[in-house]
């Protein structure tokens, strides 16, 4: 153990740094890299799972091997002018120095792993030792050297079988390295789940391009007033409409994940795929716990109709393409890792059904990506169709004149050489000299077979025969490297990572900058502060509005019951006087029975207590309930003014207003109050003096309260007195003095008949009528008659109804002594009757509140605050302000910083 503490170290930097190929650290030299060349370079790029065994230290690497295998190609190439006896000895040599590999079988305890792994190497290991070096050197010796004698008679035509031949050998041993990257791949598989095995029992760490793709997330989301541009790289897939630019981005996903549509515009927003390498082919949402399995095609119609449902989601009504990103990760074996955004195609011209503006906002959302001056834009050109039409390569070539991060890809080159007619265009293209636009590098793919059904794999074997066998590419030595998407995938991943190396370290400088800013802000202007976000001020907010339902519990019973009984007279006093006391009292005037004012005071109180009066009590409570609160709060907002957050206030304020208007009052305690009321009104009799005085007292200043309201609405009628027309310089209109006249007239009749009652006969008002005719000459409406005398009656009964009380104030001894018989106290009697149900009414309603409305209002607060806790756009609209947007802004910030520094550090390890 103590041996494999020491070596472990070194193990594992080997593993992570041995590279099975020399990979080309300027790619500029794309266009000169061999198509084999590539491949050898890229086939197994990571180290995939550290190895506890003691043994290896003594051993080289599974990589070393594979490595040195795939340099025979060296060997192949140089044994053409070395000769057959070199080639022999290098081969000897190399042969010589493989390892034993009988520790795997110490590294792995399942046998049918190391048999896997062990298998493969022996494949390896047979196919380099079926090759007759002596046959390959005696193939290629006279053709170096034919071709190598310009002076011959058929130069020409020796030159051009040597070309030939050359290309036979390139592409057979092309396809023995195919071969090898396949089983390669599946090594890389097993290896892969060996090493998920290991690590289920704990933590796995992220890999790398997720780590980079959730910081391209948050750079999205990222919103500053500083201008901190994100400047991170990503491959910007972009291209005319229909010219296979989805289609070229799902061969290096090796999946078909996105909808299809007959030359109808499918992505209508901007699609982030993040690759990266796993044991199985699955992609997820960014939003979604959920994996869609990759290699089986129920899933795969799973996964692309829920790519064509979230971008018609992101989609705004009137619009026909989104700004907003649809976040994927995608997974698989031998995936490059690399983060790319297919945007929508560029269109010539709007077609029905589209807004008008779409085209135009294609290209500026094109732009906007472009203008990233570290994104690598993959342009997508039609090999199909002429050069001339192309759309997508002059916008292209105004953002990136140069070509420093451009790569060109034609696609469809195989209907390009059955269609052109002049099919040399294709290759003027990959050599760069047809278009003006300058490229970092040029590609040629084929993405599909005419079918939007065939798979992936059949695509690939399609495109691998048709380069192997197409006499558009045979006649081009050199251009091997841009053929294929694998060749296109593996170019693009390289340059994808030099570009993130370069650039990550300035974007996180810049952030830091940006960061010192923030917080120097900050110290300016909120010192006193402390650095509370939304959430956290909505949590500060939530702890006070529930203290304030606490303060409402410790008002004493003393003001609730005041407070309920002044509102309770005021929501019932209009109904008992003019629909009870003065009808039960207009009734004794006519019938001189003041037995029928109990009567009739019986009747209409009992049905009121039965129909409106329960209902009427509740909503009285509640508004009392609801005034207490909002008196209670402002008072304690005024005495915590200087202590208090201002900032709170409104969404303290819309969280109370909305639980209030929520709360509705219990509906079994309407019951029990109706009876409680009705028994209280059928009790007439008055025990004792103290009660007494207080109805005797609420009659009086009820009559009081209404002679006055009844005097100002006469005065209104009739105008100012002769009085005030004298001192006050106050005049009265016709109208007025119209009234006037009239009331004398009626107050004469009042004067001569005290007990008159409230109804004037109709001889009456002809009588009157006619005597103002006399007096003034104009004659005057029964109307304007009736209307005068209700006012002017009206008075002169409670100015007798409040002599009579101020009289039998002080009589409760004969009362008493009558037991309550004598029918001149009915009045009184009545309002003892009233005011008894108010207090009983009152005390029933404060309890109801205190005992349960309380409860129930402090719960519906909680509901109200957690709705709003989970609603951003109600908390971005009460809580606002600088000072809140600048901790917002500060902590996104130092999240950002944050992932940057860890990318930073997990790129170095890599490295």
């Amino acid at each position: 153990m103590e041996i494999l503490a020491c070596r472990r170290p070194v193990l594992v930097s080997i593993l992570k740094n041995r590279k099975l190929i020399k990979r080309c650290n300027t790619y500029s030299h794309i266009q000169q890299r061999s198509m084999s060349n590539i491949m050898l370079r890229r086939m197994d790029r990571n180290p995939l799972f550290k190895i506890n065994n003691p043994q290896l230290s003594r051993h080289f690497a599974i990589m070393r091997v594979l490595n040195s295998v795939l340099k025979l190609r060296y060997l192949v190439i140089g044994s053409a002018v070395g000769g057959g006896v070199s080639v022999s000895k290098k081969y000897q040599e190399w042969k010589d120095s493989l390892p034993d590999l009988s520790w795997l079988e110490d590294i792995f305890p399942n046998n049918d792993v190391a048999n896997t792994i062990q298998t493969s190497l022996k494949s390896i290991m047979d196919t380099v030792q079926n090759i007759d070096f002596a046959k390959i050197v005696e193939d290629i010796s006279p053709i170096v050297t034919k071709a190598a004698t310009p002076n011959s008679k058929d130069y020409k035509q020796k030159l051009e079988i040597s070309q030939q031949e050359l290309i036979e050998i390139q592409l057979r041993y092309q396809k023995e390295l195919e071969k090898l990257e396949k089983e390669n791949k599946e090594l890389r598989k097993i290896l892969l789940l060996a090493k998920n095995h290991k690590m289920n029992m704990r933590k796995v760490k992220k890999s790398l391009i997720d780590m980079y793709s959730e910081l391209l997330d948050e750079l999205n989301d990222y919103d500053s007033n500083y201008q901190t541009q994100d400047h991170l790289p990503r491959v910007i897939v972009i291209g005319d409409q229909s010219s296979g630019k989805t289609s070229v981005l799902e061969m290096i996903a090796q999946a078909r994940i996105f909808p299809r549509g007959a030359g109808e515009m499918m992505t209508r927003a901007p699609v982030k795929v993040t690759l990266s390498e796993g044991p199985y082919h699955v992609a997820q949402f960014k939003d979604s716990a959920r994996e869609f399995d990759l290699t089986k095609e129920s899933e795969l119609a799973e996964l692309r109709k829920e790519v064509e449902v979230r971008m018609k989601n992101t989609v705004s009504r009137g619009n026909s393409v989104s700004n907003e990103v649809i976040s994927m990760t995608v997974r698989g074996p031998g995936l490059q890792r690399m983060v790319l955004v297919d945007l929508p195609g560029i269109i010539s011209s709007v077609t029905q059904g589209m807004a008008p503006d779409t085209r135009e906002c294609i290209r500026q959302m094109s732009t906007a990506y472009m203008s990233n001056p570290n994104a690598i834009i993959l342009c997508i050109q039609d090999g199909s169709v002429d050069a001339e039409r192309s759309n997508v390569t002059d916008l292209v070539s105004q953002i990136d004149p140069h070509g420093r991060r451009t790569i060109l890809v034609l696609t469809k080159v195989d209907l390009a050489e059955k269609n052109m007619a002049n099919a040399d265009r294709v290759n003027k293209i990959l050599s760069g000299s047809l278009f003006p636009m300058k490229a970092l590098g040029y590609f040629a793919v084929i993405t599909g077979k005419g079918s939007q059904n065939d798979s992936i794999e059949s695509i690939k074997e399609y495109e691998e025969k048709f380069f192997r066998s197409s006499k558009l590419f045979r006649d081009s030595i050199g251009i091997s490297s841009q053929l294929t998407t694998r060749n296109l995938s593996m170019a693009v991943s390289d340059c994808f990572w030099k570009m993130v190396r370069e650039t990550v370290e300035q974007q996180a400088d810049s952030f830091k900058a940006t960061r010192y800013n923030l917080e120097t802000e900050w110290k300016n202007n909120f010192p006193r502060y402390l650095e509370l976000d939304r959430d956290e001020l909505f949590e500060k907010a939530r702890g006070e509005v529930l203290n304030e339902v606490v303060n409402l519990s410790l008002v004493s019973v003393k003001d609730w019951e005041e407070k309920l009984n002044a509102e309770l007279w005021n929501g019932i006093a209009h109904y008992i006087i003019e629909n009870v006391y003065l009808p039960a009292g207009y009734s004794v005037n006519q019938t001189n029975s003041t037995a029928s004012f109990n009567t009739m005071v019986d009747i209409k109180l009992k049905q009121w207590a039965e129909e409106q009066l329960p209902r009427k009590s509740i909503n009285i409570g509640w508004v009392v309930l609801k005034d207490m609160f909002k008196t209670m709060f402002e008072e304690n907002q005024n005495q915590k003014l200087q202590a208090s957050d201002e900032i709170l206030e409104t969404l303290k304020t819309a969280v109370i207003d909305e639980a209030l208007t929520r709360h509705s009052w219990e509906e079994k305690a309407l019951e029990m109050l109706r009876v409680i009321q009705l028994n209280t009104l059928e009790d007439r009799c008055i025990k004792d003096k103290h009660n007494w005085d207080q109805a005797a007292q609420f009659l009086t200043s009820t009559l009081e309260q209404n002679l006055k309201v009844t005097d100002s609405s006469l005065k209104e009628m009739v105008g100012p007195s002769n009085y005030e027309k004298w001192f006050y310089w106050q005049s009265s209109t016709a109208e007025q003095t119209k009234r006037n006249n009239i009331k004398y007239e009626l107050e004469n009749l009042l004067h001569s008949n005290p007990n008159h009652s409230n109804l004037l006969s109709k001889d009456e008002q002809i009588t009157i009528s006619n005597n103002l005719k006399q007096k003034n000459g104009t004659p005057y409406e029964l109307d304007d008659i009736w209307q005068t005398w209700y006012l002017v009656y009206r008075r002169h009964y409670f100015k007798t109804a409040l002599e009579n009380a101020q009289n039998i104030k002080k009589q409760f001894y004969h009362y008493q002594e009558s037991n309550g018989l004598q029918n001149e106290y009915y009045d009184i009697e009545m309002f003892w009757r009233i005011t008894r149900m108010i207090k009983v009414t009152a005390n029933v309603l404060r309890q109801q509140i205190t005992n349960r409305e309380l409860r129930r209002l402090h719960k519906e607060l909680k509901e109200v605050l957690d709705e709003y806790s989970q609603n951003n756009e109600i908390k971005c609209k009460l809580l606002t302000g600088r000072r809140v947007t600048l901790v917002e802004e500060l902590n996104k910030v130092k999240q950002i910083q944050e992932k940057l520094e860890d990318f930073i550090q997990a790129l170095n390890k890599e490295k």
